[in-house]
């Protein structure tokens, strides 16, 4: 967060996505149905992975903020160490 590769709450991630600027997107999991649905179509539409983490206490704690429901990684690199985590995790 403090390297500026990471935005975070729904205007500032929605905007990275829409100005093609974010390369992965976290939503926490205990987001209502609706943001889901949101989140979902627009990572589709504009081609952007997207996660679903932990609660929105837990989301905004990773970045050392409070209470995030959504956030967006802008840094090409950062992106892909997040996703090789993500998917080491799941293994």
């Amino acid at each position: 967060m403090k390297s500026g590769n990471v935005v975070s709450g729904s205007f500032a991630t929605e905007k990275s996505i829409k100005e093609y600027k974010a390369y992965v997107v976290i939503v926490a999991g205990d987001v209502s149905e609706n943001t889901r649905e949101r989140y979902e179509k627009m990572c589709e539409y504009y081609n952007v992975p997207l996660f679903f983490y932990g609660t929105k206490d837990e989301l905004g704690h990773a970045i050392g903020k409070e209470y995030r429901a959504s956030l967006a990684v802008i840094d090409k690199g950062l992106a892909k160490a997040v996703i090789q985590n993500i998917n080491q995790e799941v293994v």
